[in-house]
């Protein structure tokens, strides 16, 4: 515990002191203590810092080390727009060149048409040439995410040729962990390892120790499909190409992970019945914005739950214990709902359901559903019976939840099934939305019964 608490000092020590020495402007004991920081911790402190630190660190900082801050930085829109602004534009634009070409894209799709068009007339053209090239792919593809740098090599060199381009483009490679064999018209056909390169005897011919068999992407295949793959395939790096296999970069595993991260989020917030999940940052107009489409929406829908109830407001009269039990009822069929809705879109998100297994899948939810339905029914019968010494109220009561659960597993199974083979996001189906549709079956089953029943209760 104590060396715990001496490790926290230590880091708020570090804070306190690069802090001073800006203050002070005593740049080489900034610089030293800085650049000593992991490329993460210099990232954290600069989001941390206020404007007028941050303008004292453009001074003490070159535009290459401002760059490898921003290659480990995570920012919403806005930020990115505040912080590029602050910077002098020559600055800005040279830290952008110094940037990975896949990291400056990010960066420059964050800010308006106008200033990414002033930062890129002020690099050379040829890295201006390559920004915009990857600019112009329709976001969330591969051809989006990819970087250009990286080391390609002849199939008809030999080892001791391809170590030395290895060399020479090292430094400037994102990976080289992989090293990707092209033709002499840069058609990919074959790919390496580091490993493969250094095991072997310096006078082979490339083509003779590469693998021929090479997973590959499109420019303009979804971003999605790239992350299963490298899930599947564990890949460090991975191809991408145009329609004649011409190599055009490669997607790094770093890239992916925020891919993964971005689609998780876009799933949860349409589960959740919003756009977009909403920054705890972004003013309150703002996340009603993005709210009230659903909402709007569910209101409409719960008002066909309540048109329902008054169809059945001869029975809920003569017998006013049942809407007790209503709140009840829709509640545990829209929870049986949200739960198989959120199995199914995991499953439709990973690749674990296709085509083949949609069947199988419908068939295991009915049979989730019949259980959980029977076990729970039988449960509210015990205890109606006991609370209110009804034994038809309890089993009028435990046939609702029963036949709710039952229909609501199926629902909350099928529907994203369903809407995915119409081509749209599954995860529009969400939760909110299923579970407004369970409330209004659920009600429409346990008022229909307790109506054919009424001369009994």
């Amino acid at each position: 515990m104590i060396e715990e608490k001496d490790e926290k000092r230590d880091v708020s020590y570090d804070e306190e002191q690069l802090f001073q020495n800006l203050i002070e402007e005593n740049i080489d004991e900034f610089r030293k203590h800085f650049l000593s920081l992991h490329a993460y911790e210099r990232a954290k402190f600069y989001v941390k810092v206020g404007p007028d630190i941050r303008r004292t660190m453009y001074h003490f900082l070159s535009p290459e080390e401002m760059a490898e801050i921003y290659e480990a930085i995570e920012l919403d829109d806005e930020e990115v727009e505040h912080f590029i602004k602050e910077m002098d534009p020559t600055y800005a634009a040279k830290m952008l060149s110094y940037m990975y070409t896949d990291d400056v894209v990010d960066v420059l799709n964050e800010l308006d048409q106008d200033d990414r068009n002033s930062f890129l007339e002020l690099m050379d053209e040829e890295t201006k040439e390559e920004i915009t090239e990857l600019l112009g792919y329709e976001e969330y593809t591969a051809g989006s995410i990819m970087t250009t740098e990286y080391v390609s090599i002849q199939e008809n060199s030999t080892v001791r040729s391809a170590m030395n381009v290895l060399r020479q483009e090292a430094p400037d490679a994102e990976t080289i962990y992989y090293v990707f064999v092209v033709d002499e018209s840069h058609r990919l056909t074959g790919v390496l390892s580091l490993r493969d390169l250094i095991v072997a005897d310096e006078d082979a011919f490339i083509r003779d120790i590469m693998s021929d068999r090479v997973v590959y992407a499109k420019v303009t295949d979804d971003q999605e499909k790239i992350a299963q793959i490298f899930k599947d395939y564990n890949f460090l790096a991975f191809p991408v190409v145009d329609d004649n296999l011409v190599l055009q970069g490669i997607i790094t595993v770093d890239d992916i992970i925020d891919v993964i991260d971005e689609e998780a989020s876009d799933d949860y917030s349409k589960l959740a019945g919003i756009s977009d999940i909403d920054d705890i940052a972004s003013s309150p107009f703002k996340a009603a914005k993005q709210r009230l489409p659903w909402l709007v929406m569910l209101l409409f829908l719960g008002m066909i739950t309540a048109t329902l109830m008054g169809q059945f407001e001869e029975t809920l009269e003569k017998v006013a214990l049942l809407a007790l039990f209503i709140p009840l009822i829709s509640g545990t069929s829209g929870n049986s709902g949200t739960q198989a809705l959120a199995v199914v879109v995991r499953g439709i998100a990973t690749g674990e359901i296709d085509e083949k297994s949609k069947l199988k899948m419908i068939f295991r939810e009915m049979g989730t559903g019949l259980i959980t339905g029977i076990v729970c029914g039988l449960i509210v019968v015990g205890v109606v019976f006991v609370w209110k010494q009804s034994l038809l109220i309890g089993l009028l009561v435990g046939t609702a939840i029963c036949c709710s659960i039952f229909v609501a597993t199926i629902a909350g199974s099928f529907i994203p099934l369903l809407i995915h083979k119409l081509g749209i996001d599954p995860a529009v189906a969400s939760g909110p939305f299923i579970t407004t549709l369970n409330d209004i079956t659920s009600i429409l089953i346990y008022l229909g019964l307790a109506t054919l029943l009424l001369g009994q209760l």
